[in-house]
């Protein structure tokens, strides 16, 4: 599967996503958690890699259930599935656009009902289909409260319930008692509507030791390679590398500054390349080399390579001095992201989380899928 254009330009930094992998770590999920099903989290473009290759791999995989956050990708979705039997769930919710909801209907998909006023609103505009609901546990950011749920289970409009879900806050802590407290909670609901599945795990409340995984789980960050427990080594294959080209060299004395705001002085003669990269790609302003503060460092070959000075919108600088002198020429690609560096790596030196690394990456990349 190739990306939208068919040759890469000299200049362009490039994305290259393992599909194959994706869907080794679904199935890696699906055959922890069986009987229960793995449904795909594939919201905020599939986590920057691609909704349409990443849905139609993991479909051909034999995923059937999807998550997306916004209507609008519901409706990508569905036409990036086609015919193929897929259930997808709209996180969101639905609000009181009469169009959405028809748009909503018309991809076939199931709100995530989050409120009794979204209850009502459904209720109003499409009184005969189900609907997931939305049990808030404790994140306190989505869902209904267990009075609103239990009001609904006494109406017999319960019966379009088709399933009940939460959503952990705390699931990459395995120790952290909000987890079980989050399990009752959940537990206590899900009675009220015996006829409905059930779903609670993420990532990372996959690999809890004690959390059940009911009907379906969620995976989303596990599915692109991101580590689902933090505290362990990843289970989880690598989907996503990046490279970009070295623009320039140059060789520098002592004392010089680099980028702006000279927040970076090399400490001594040093040799220095230029790579086509910046924030704009997604390479986080908060990954700079400032004096006396670690910085990201990307791979040249072998060798680790920090950025120095501030990452800029097109542009970041490195110091090469330690790499072989013919392989730091201009053309030659370094590594942000892959066998030397994870999502993780990259995050840590950005003072972030890996999702934001994923969800950061540009459309500017030249996007190379392989597998799938």
């Amino acid at each position: 599967m190739s990306g939208a254009q068919h040759t890469r330009l000299g200049s362009q930094a490039l994305l290259t996503i393992d599909l194959d992998a994706l869907v080794a770590n679904w199935r890696a999920i699906a055959a922890r958690v069986a009987p229960a099903q793995c449904a795909a989290v594939v919201k905020a473009d599939a986590y920057g890699i691609g909704l349409v290759p990443a849905a139609q791999a993991l479909s051909s995989a034999g995923c059937a259930s999807f998550f997306v956050a916004h209507v609008a990708e519901a409706v990508r979705l569905r036409t990036a599935l086609g015919d193929a039997p897929a259930q997808i769930y709209c996180l969101n919710g639905v609000s009181d656009d009469a169009a959405e909801i028809q748009a909503l209907l018309g991809a076939q998909a199931f709100p995530v009902i989050g409120s009794s006023h979204e209850w009502s609103v459904w209720l109003k505009h499409a009184p005969c289909h189900e609907a997931a609901l939305h049990i808030d546990t404790g994140m306190n950011r989505l869902g209904m409260s267990a009075q609103e749920a239990q009001a609904i289970a006494a109406t017999p409009e319960a019966a379009c319930v088709a399933l009940v879900l939460s959503h952990f806050a705390s699931s990459e802590e395995r120790e952290n008692p909000m987890n079980a407290a989050q399990i009752g909670a959940f537990d206590a609901v899900r009675q009220l509507f015996s006829n409905a599945r059930a779903s609670l795990a993420n990532s990372s409340g996959v690999f809890l030791p004690t959390a059940p995984h009911y009907d379906l789980v969620r995976a989303g960050y596990a599915l692109y390679g991101g580590n689902p427990t933090p505290d362990a080594p990843n289970p989880m294959q690598s989907v996503v590398g990046v490279q970009a080209p070295i623009i320039q060299v140059r060789n520098v004395e002592a004392g010089a500054m680099v980028g702006y705001n000279s927040t970076w002085r090399a400490p001594s003669p040093r040799r220095l390349a230029t790579i086509g990269i910046g924030y704009a790609d997604g390479l986080l302003r908060s990954a700079s080399g400032t004096q006396g503060n670690p910085a990201a460092q990307v791979y040249l070959g072998d060798t680790p390579c920090p950025v120095v000075g501030r990452i800029s919108m097109d542009l970041s600088v490195i110091d090469v001095t330690e790499a072989p002198v013919k392989e730091a020429c201009p053309g030659a690609m370094v590594e942000l992201l892959g066998a030397h560096i994870s999502v993780e790596d990259l995050a840590a030196c950005a003072n972030t989380i890996g999702y934001e690394i994923l969800t950061s990456l540009s459309r500017r990349y030249f996007r190379q899928y392989v597998g799938g």
